[in-house]
């Protein structure tokens, strides 16, 4: 469907004719203050030939329809579209604690830190949810909100692209991370309120203790799903030769066993991007929250169609003369040699 959206502004279409008979007639002898003979000339000449033509009136309320119907915002608004009505609400909360610098995680055979691992399994664990808002909390020393529960994936996507280990501090504040997520799900009615918790440490920073965090999520109905990430064993070269040793001894899985036991959650330890994966499948069973029903009607700005008509209407007249002068001035140099040999070879 067409519609204007500044519609009242097509009253000014009959403008120029209202001015043409309100405003006093120019007076024909009026003179100028500069006078240039050779754009006077040709000026005047192309003004008698233009101004008699009928045609120079109707290509200039052509552009001035054009310009009045730019000005008006024209826009094409396509046939509605239903939003999906049903939904998760999904809050991730990514921990940015120096310890996610530890390169012990594979992605495609190549070694890399946890956190780039996490990037990797959250972008298509992102993209896989359709119909689910979903929103992005970032942790160190403190919690915050990087995005709101939305339903635009790709900019949840790029924020979690976009952070940086060290972002918010070197410790790892998990109480902040879960109380910050209960206090953004309580502002919705009707949510599932589920958390999925990223981290490779225990509490170490923050105002509010995991115990206090778990009696806020317990109270409010969030169901937490904690993920441990990081590997069990790794290599390490040291002058006495290479030994095992348990980069994640960090890990505090008794406080997240705990954490996804009392809110209904599950706790999943991503040894691998394998294992990381593995929450897919919990996260689809989940009862979607129907919502209410949405529609999105398609637009498109058509608004600078009419302006470029009518800007290239008015760029024609106003270069149409300056073009005859350059054309004759280059016909008139062009001739002139051919001319003078003429003149000479009769003298002879």
């Amino acid at each position: 469907m067409f519609e204007f959206v500044w519609w009242p502004l097509l009253a000014l279409l009959p403008l120029p004719l209202l001015l043409r008979y309100l405003l006093p007639a120019k007076k024909k002898n009026a003179q100028v203050a500069l006078y240039f003979p050779h754009v006077t000339e040709l000026a005047q000449s192309q003004n008698k030939k233009i101004r008699s033509s009928i045609g120079r009136a109707l290509i200039l309320s052509i552009a001035w329809i054009a310009l009045v119907f730019a000005s008006a915002r024209p826009i094409w608004f396509g046939d509605p579209i239903a939003i999906p009505s049903e939904g998760r609400d999904l809050m991730l909360a990514v921990d940015l604690s120096t310890s996610m610098r530890q390169k012990d995680m594979l992605v495609n055979g190549q070694g890399v830190d946890r956190l780039e691992m996490v990037k990797s399994v959250m972008d298509d664990f992102i993209e896989r949810r359709v119909g689910d808002r979903i929103g992005l909390i970032l942790f160190g020393d403190t919690a915050y909100l990087q995005a709101p529960l939305t339903f635009d994936r790709n900019i949840i996507k790029q924020f979690l692209d976009e952070s940086m280990i060290g972002l918010v501090g070197d410790s790892t504040a998990i109480g902040d991370a879960i109380g910050l997520a209960v206090k953004r799900f309580i502002e919705k009615e009707r949510s599932n309120r589920v958390l999925i918790l990223l981290t490779d440490g225990r509490n170490t920073a923050g105002n509010i203790s995991i115990d206090q965090a778990l009696a806020l999520a317990v109270a409010n109905q969030v169901t937490v799903y904690p993920i441990g990430v990081g590997s069990e064993q790794q290599v390490q070269n040291s002058l006495f030769g290479q030994r095992l040793i348990n980069p994640s001894s960090d890990l505090d899985e008794r406080a997240l066993l705990k954490i996804a036991k009392e809110t209904g959650g599950d706790y999943f330890r991503a040894k691998s991007t394998q294992e990381l994966a593995q929450i897919y499948a919990i996260l689809d069973l989940l009862e979607p929250v129907k919502g209410n029903d949405q529609t999105l009607r398609p637009r498109e700005e058509l608004f600078y169609y009419p302006l470029a008509a009518a800007v290239g209407i008015v760029a024609f007249i106003a270069l149409t003369p300056l073009l005859l002068m350059l054309f004759r001035n280059v016909r008139n140099t062009s001739s002139s040699p051919r001319n003078t040999s003429t003149r000479a070879a009769a003298d002879e």
